[in-house]
């Protein structure tokens, strides 16, 4: 994995990390104050999904 994939990676992974330490964990996860971190949860899933689709991209258009 290149290097800047691998800032993108433990900046997804930090901001997931601190979304989870957000939430309201005594209330609904559908409640009004957590939805706002589960939104930016679910972004941040998708930009690693999209980060290692980026990544198999790159090594499949590499030449031998």
């Amino acid at each position: 994995m290149q290097k800047f994939y691998k800032v993108f990676l433990i900046i997804f992974i930090v901001v997931i990390a601190i979304n989870i330490y957000a939430i309201d964990w005594h209330s609904e996860i559908s409640s009004e104050d957590n939805m706002k971190y589960v939104i930016s949860i679910i972004c941040g899933v998708i930009g690693l999904f999209v980060l290692f689709i980026m990544n198999t991209w790159s090594k499949i258009g590499v030449k031998k």
